[in-house]
């Protein structure tokens, strides 16, 4: 494994990240939505920082692949995030590669009504995307190979890394 990010590095985007937001978010409640399995460090770190009032919400998603008429058919299915109709969302994960998963949810949450949706990642792999999504509060530009640690894994292994490294393709 190499290093891509070190922990010191990481930390000092999410504060930066976090004083972004909480400027932005000034005088109001935040509810944080974050995506689960892949998000849940980057999100706990980020909204211990958050100045403002924030109210966590977390949301799994389950694909299921289906043929119809002999065409390969994915769904995106994601939990309920609870009540956020109203109020102000801030959608957070680790990394956003193709995209398709974070906006498929950031339409969904758009069905309950919320005030706003805003995106927060901290690798961002524009290079990768497969649709228009907008990322409002972004970490780290990234356009190197598959990176595990803070959350993100290879087999299920290294989600516990305080760092993002990569590893060799196998």
């Amino acid at each position: 494994m190499k290093t891509a990010f070190s922990e010191e590095q990481i930390q000092v985007r999410v504060r930066a990240l976090a004083q972004e937001i909480s400027r932005d978010y000034e005088g109001q409640i935040l509810h944080v939505v974050g995506v689960l399995d892949t998000g849940f460090m980057f999100v706990a770190d980020l909204v211990r920082r958050i100045t403002v009032p924030v109210n966590c919400h977390f949301v799994k998603m389950a694909s299921m692949q289906r043929q119809e008429a002999g065409i390969p058919i994915v769904q995106i299915q994601f939990s309920s995030p609870g009540k956020i109709a109203g109020q102000q969302v801030l959608l957070v994960d680790t990394m956003v590669d193709s995209g398709i998963s974070l906006d498929h949810l950031a339409q969904q949450l758009q069905i309950e009504h919320p005030r706003s949706v805003k995106t927060a990642v901290l690798i961002n792999r524009e290079e990768h995307r497969r649709v228009q999504l907008r990322v409002d509060y972004s970490g780290f530009a990234w356009k190197g190979e598959h990176l595990v640690g803070y959350g993100l894994e290879h087999d299920g292994l290294y989600r516990n890394l305080p760092y993002l490294a990569t590893i060799p393709a196998r």
